[in-house]
């Protein structure tokens, strides 16, 4: 035997160097709260100094957390890959939390068996906190993550629980006069929409956006699609065929307009010069469409933080909060 094995540095030799208690040691470690920020910055000299390492299962006990966080996506599996917006939030998210130390699991809602598996996982302790994605009107599952406690930020308006979770949105409603102005601004006349999903908070308030500018229209020119490229052809081959002069359409999202914009083109019909096409997003698809699309941009990248701040937020103890956050008008070729 050469010699006796080096002890390994505790939370006491830590708060020795750095002249504090080892319960402000405690506190800094575990997220800072109410520690000053000269003793903050002590606790790191004498961490680096002791070459003191945290466990991580040691402070999930100490502080009864799991330090991760479910993602749940409430739509079926190939939504997550078809819609750009899905990838773009959960990596945004991933990131806020990993600067915290917080790990991000996936989680798929997107039928009554999912979604009751879900619930189970995330009620049952597994995780600090949820980031609903997707929300529909009718699903009981805000209600239960609710009335288990768990901590909730969902991404858009939560339609029916605005008041009982934390929530980020896009102003949809704002959004939508706005390309609906700018339509008529470059004098358009006959201008239709296809609309998101009447069970969805955005689905909803963008028409109603679309129908502050131009109030009452004629119910042909009002087309229901549910945000994939499929419904886009469907939505976009139902107007022609009930509204044929048509001269503008607003598409309640980019991979829904990407659809409409391939009907149009089987139909014979140019865009802008026959039939304007106008999305909302401004994803990846906006840019890449033929051609490109004049859309609402949604600022993805504050969403994310904002939301991963709320739950962060929650799990210290604050009370819920709501951020409306402004959308901006992009002016491509196709409107």
């Amino acid at each position: 035997m050469t010699g006796a094995r080096r002890r390994r540095p505790t939370m006491d030799d830590v708060a020795d160097v750095a002249g504090v208690s080892r319960g402000t040691v405690s506190r800094a470690l575990n997220g800072g709260h109410h520690v000053s920020g000269p003793a903050r910055a002590a606790i790191d000299r004498a961490v680096r100094r002791t070459g003191y390492v945290i466990n991580p299962h040691a402070r999930s006990l100490a502080t009864r957390r799991s330090m991760s966080v479910a993602f749940i996506l409430s739509e079926p599996q190939d939504r997550l890959f078809e819609d750009p917006n899905f990838n773009i939030l959960l990596h945004g998210c991933t990131q806020a939390l990993a600067a915290n130390d917080i790990t991000v699991l996936l989680t798929l809602a997107g039928t009554p068996a999912d979604r009751a598996r879900v619930s189970r996982f995330v009620t049952s302790g597994h995780v600090d906190g949820a980031l609903l994605v997707s929300t529909h009107t009718g699903s009981p599952l805000v209600d239960e993550l609710v009335d288990q406690q768990v901590p909730v930020v969902a991404c858009g308006r939560p339609a029916g629980h605005e008041h009982r979770i934390s929530y980020v949105a896009s102003d949809d409603r704002a959004g939508a006069r706005q390309m609906v102005e700018h339509l008529v601004r470059r004098g358009y006349r006959r201008i239709g929409m296809i609309t998101g999903p009447a069970d969805t908070p955005g689905g909803v308030d963008r028409l109603a956006g679309y129908r502050d500018v131009l109030g009452e229209v004629d119910p042909r020119l009002v087309v229901a699609g549910d945000y994939t490229q499929a419904s886009g052809v469907a939505a976009m081959e139902r107007l022609l065929a009930g509204a044929p002069d048509v001269d503008a359409v607003f598409v309640a999202s980019d991979l829904t307009a990407a659809g409409a914009l391939a009907a149009l083109r089987r139909a014979g019909r140019r865009v802008p010069e026959d039939v304007a096409v106008a999305g909302f997003d401004d994803s990846r698809i906006a840019a890449a469409c033929d051609p490109p699309l004049t859309t609402i941009r949604q600022p993805w990248a504050r969403i994310s933080t904002e939301m991963v701040r709320l739950l962060l937020r929650l799990l210290d103890g604050e009370e819920n909060a709501a951020m409306i956050l402004p959308t901006e008008l992009v002016v491509r070729e196709s409107a």
